[in-house]
């Protein structure tokens, strides 16, 4: 029967306790005190978390073998994590130092290239398993381990782990590709209810099929369904605080809007443009106008007229009017003013090009996602990113909710005051 082991990747050790309980409740076998976690409690979290089953201390070691590890078997820890990046000699003091204080190696492939050919040299210099590991950072680019982990499995006589995104429909996947240990972070700590998300994976993991409306990671073609799911607020979280449009508003709240830019630039009230870009838009498109003036360049009949094209939204940085008749149609319509004037459809103005809307760059095919709180724009280039990365701010939101709900606070989650930089 394959492992499950429980990678608490937090920074608070009340929060990593709990947690800890909870999965061990749901049939979790082992603990993972995570690299930031130990960074952030030091040696002390493995201590604690030893006194509930056993701990895996991932120091991803790189240097000074034996001393790290003496730390770890010290604290508690039953396995030391060290990097395959790591030189053959520090390996070695690693393993000699776990031999001498009675724990275990397990050698992280993580940044590794060949994976074949490391896990073997690895294995020769006495690890007790390998692990084959795909960062976060690459998770978020829509990158799995299942394909290395076939790889190192055929070549390694060792137990091998895998790390990387995996959650209740493809544990049982990691188990048929050769994982003696399956290693679980999100689909795990950022669950509402810890315990049951902890026994859908030990059920998966023995075969049987349990789908995941959560901590799954999207791709290109999945794009407008990952957007739909996050909002605005998420968005801007994964992006450093940043993409916002200012000024910007909903003429109505209870939309949600998630589509690819089709850029147009105009003049004061010259509306022939943003007309034509309705003809030319595809399907799910979000028109994006920047409007060098007052006078309203949008109005009912265009959007009956954008209903027609199936476009997915508007976004106009400038003046619309028909507000009355637009609130009744179901297209998401933002925009900057209001004036009743309507200027003249001259033809200037350009389709297509980079334009400036609610002071941020957008270029056609930009992702635009509108909601009650604004609008936001995703570079097309980091779009599969920062979906992903909304995403897994949702679900860490999901779990602090959850534990307020239980009669904690915001403050007491997060531990505010041992985080402030004033001290």
């Amino acid at each position: 029967m394959a492992i499950l082991q429980v990678a608490l990747d937090l920074i608070n050790g009340n929060r990593a306790i709990q947690i800890a309980k909870e999965a061990l409740e749901g049939g979790a076998d082992w603990l993972e005190a995570g690299t930031p976690l130990i960074k952030a409690e030091g040696m002390e979290i493995i201590r604690q978390l030893g006194r509930l089953g056993k701990v895996v201390a991932d120091m991803k070691t790189m240097d000074v073998g034996a001393v790290e590890a003496e730390m770890a078997a010290k604290a508690g820890a039953g396995v030391i994590s060290i990097l395959g990046l790591a030189s053959d000699e520090t390996i070695e003091e690693v393993v000699k130092a776990a031999r001498r204080y009675g724990i275990e190696v397990m050698v992280d492939l993580i940044g590794v290239k060949d994976v074949e050919r490391r896990a073997a040299e690895a294995e020769k210099l006495g690890a007790d398993y390998i692990c084959v590991h795909t960062a976060i950072d690459e998770q978020m680019l829509g990158k799995s381990a299942f394909g290395e982990l076939e790889k190192v499995a055929k070549v390694c006589s060792i137990p091998v782990a895998v790390a990387g995104g995996i959650n209740s429909e493809t544990a049982g996947e990691a188990v048929r590709k050769g994982a003696s240990i399956i290693i679980v972070g999100g689909a795990i700590i950022k669950a509402e209810d810890v315990k049951k998300a902890t026994q859908d994976i030990k059920k998966a993991m023995s075969g049987a099929k349990v789908k995941s409306k959560l901590f799954k990671k999207y791709k290109e073609n999945e794009l407008k369904k990952a957007f739909k799911m996050v909002s605005t607020c998420n968005i801007c979280d994964a992006m450093h605080n940043k993409g916002a449009m200012l000024g910007i508003k909903p003429l109505k709240y209870g939309y949600h809007m998630a589509g690819k830019a089709l850029t147009v630039r105009t003049l004061d009230g010259d509306w022939a443009k943003v007309i034509e870009a309705i003809d030319i838009a595809d399907e799910n498109t979000v028109i994006v106008v920047e409007e060098h003036g007052d006078k309203a360049i949008w109005g009912e009949l265009a959007t009956n007229s954008a209903i027609i094209k199936k476009i997915e939204g508007v976004v106009i940085d400038g003046s619309i009017r028909d507000v009355n008749h637009i609130k009744k149609l179901d297209l998401p319509v933002f925009y900057r003013n209001i004036n009743p004037e309507a200027g003249e459809p001259k033809g200037y103005g350009e389709i297509g090009t980079e334009i400036r809307c609610g002071g941020q760059i957008v270029r056609k095919g930009d992702w635009i996602i509108g909601d009650d709180n604004g609008v936001v724009v995703v570079p097309k280039e980091k779009a599969v990113e920062i979906a992903n990365r909304a995403i897994n701010v949702m679900e860490k939101e999901n779990r602090i909710r959850e534990e307020i709900k239980r009669g904690s606070s915001l403050g007491k989650v997060l531990e505010l005051k041992k985080w402030e930089k004033v001290k």
